[in-house]
């Protein structure tokens, strides 16, 4: 048998979770699944699959071969649409993943022109503030805006995002501007909860320190369109992405405040895997995302 069907079938057999699934998916029999497992484990010596009458799990070794399986295979598959592609337009399905509202407001019509470039591509917009795993995921391009930690990802920084303090005129007016991080303890604080359920902010000190506090909120949601609206209706201060509020700012129903003590700005990345041959389509959506989104960080988010 082939070393790459090998692998692709390997991950259609952690992928659904058991053997019948993978043959379903493969076009195979379970006896053929089981009997290629088999021999796998038995040339490679080691068990890549525990499996029972209940339950099928892979082992630390197949969880490992299953990583360099997806690598290898998406780099196959990336190589040979590159060659075949050569003299003709971006073809297949591009797979993307975005924060939520920065999404919504600014990926998607990235998508958007880029489909009505190419018309032979089809696009997969996944929307989440949760960190994906582009290999498990099967996603060609992340847009993050976070710190980059060692990884054999590559990052292509297209700008940087501050977070800000903001306020609607109206509250400012009834409770006053804060002058200092220490003023927030006499303020209304409207909270976005975060998945670790901590709600820290974070100020630059003048002797550049970073301190972080807590500010004392009666209002917490999950959403940052919910704070957003709650800031703009004059419940009190909200922290938030300058992306989230820049057009509540523009438009004079919110206001930024503590602007001296504001931290030091986020990257915001392209982020694909680090393969040796990249597809045409992950490249193609990459310069024209990095020219779009470096021209609205620069002119938008100072």
């Amino acid at each position: 048998m082939d070393r790459l069907d090998e692998f692709a079938l390997l991950l259609a057999i952690i992928e659904r979770g058991s053997l019948s699934g993978a043959a379903r998916k493969t076009g195979r029999s379970p006896a053929a699944v089981t009997r290629i497992l088999n021999e796998m484990e038995a040339r490679l010596r080691v068990r890549l699959v525990e499996r029972t009458t209940r339950r099928l799990a892979p082992t630390d070794a197949g969880v490992r071969l299953a990583e360099h399986a997806r690598r290898v295979l998406g780099d196959y598959e990336d190589s040979v649409q590159d060659v075949t592609g050569m003299s003709g337009a971006p073809s297949g399905v591009l797979r993307v993943t975005a924060p939520l509202l920065f999404g919504r407001r600014h990926v998607a019509p990235l998508i958007a022109r880029f489909l009505d470039q190419y018309p032979q591509m089809r696009a997969e917009l996944l929307l989440t503030n949760s960190i994906v795993d582009l290999i498990e995921a099967n996603i060609d391009v992340a847009v993050r805006i976070d710190t980059m930690g060692a990884s054999n990802l590559v990052a292509r920084r297209v700008g940087e995002m501050r977070r800000v303090v903001v306020a609607s005129p109206a509250y400012l007016a009834r409770r006053g501007e804060p002058k200092a991080v220490a003023a927030l303890a006499r303020h209304e604080i409207v909270f976005q909860a975060s998945a670790d359920g901590l709600n820290e902010w974070e100020f630059a000190l003048p002797n550049g320190a970073i301190a972080r506090v807590r500010p004392n909120g009666r209002f917490v949601v999950n959403q940052a369109e919910a704070a957003i609206d709650a800031a703009c209706e004059g419940r009190g201060l909200i922290r938030a992405r300058l992306y989230q509020v820049v057009d509540e700012i523009a438009c004079g129903k919110l206001a930024r405040v503590l602007r001296p003590f504001e931290p030091p700005p986020t990257p915001v990345n392209l982020v694909f895997a680090g393969r040796r041959y990249l597809a045409q389509r992950i490249r193609a959506f990459v310069d024209l995302a990095a020219v779009e989104l470096e021209r609205y960080l620069s002119l938008n988010c100072p």
